[in-house]
């Protein structure tokens, strides 16, 4: 009868492919996002993209939070998934309100600083990618996923410098001339930087579950 009992509950090694896919869709929106800043891109669609993949993000993260509330046995504190799965899904809604930025200001050519942190985000995404298998057996993996966590930390201080350059280097060019300009680039700007700290967030997600079970 226990038996029975224990094959109707869902299994605890179910959050892994969860988090997996989670942070595989994150990367697809980071590279969506990318490619929306690229000069002569379609905009539009790239938005559209980015918009599909927080969608299909956001049903991933429900999921979580069932098998949460569902699980008889989790694999680390219920908390810490919730956290975790929650820092993940506020970088791609943080990227989907760039997108629709983008397409609110009508902004079809950008400033290299904001290719550049839109790099940075693809970074962050692939290196948040990397981390999840790693959650499995964080005993194992421990070393590398502070290295991974290090590694987001620096590019989200690499961030900041090419958020403030971007930022001088717009005010310089816009000054005498249509403040607009200004005010449109630094929204973006602005909008880009939140990403790249929602990944600092994930780091610091990561970083406390492998400090409570390392």
């Amino acid at each position: 009868m226990l038996g029975w009992f224990h094959r109707l509950m869902p299994r605890a090694e179910l959050f892994f492919p969860l988090f997996e896919r989670h942070a595989a869709t994150v990367t697809a929106a980071a590279e969506s996002l990318r490619r929306m800043l690229d000069d002569g891109a379609p905009v539009a669609q790239h938005c559209r993209d980015v918009v599909r993949h927080e969608e299909e993000a956001d049903h991933i993260t429900r999921d979580v939070l069932i098998a949460v509330r569902s699980t008889f046995i989790t694999p680390f504190d219920r908390g810490d998934i919730k956290d975790l799965i929650s820092a993940m899904d506020d970088a791609i809604d943080a990227m989907q309100k760039t997108a629709k930025a983008v397409i609110l200001f009508e902004l079809t050519v950008f400033e290299p600083d904001m290719r550049a942190m839109a790099d940075a985000i693809v970074q962050c995404s692939r290196l948040m990618t990397r981390a999840m298998p790693l959650l499995a057996n964080i005993g194992q993996h421990a070393g590398q996923l502070n290295e991974i966590c290090l590694q987001l930390s620096q590019i989200e201080g690499h961030g900041d410098d090419i958020y403030d350059r971007g930022l001088k280097i717009l005010y310089e060019r816009s000054k005498g001339g249509d403040p607009m300009e200004f005010a449109r680039g630094k929204e973006i700007y602005d909008y880009l930087e939140q990403v790249v700290d929602r990944f600092d967030d994930v780091s610091n997600q990561i970083q406390a579950v492998v400090i409570e079970h390392a």
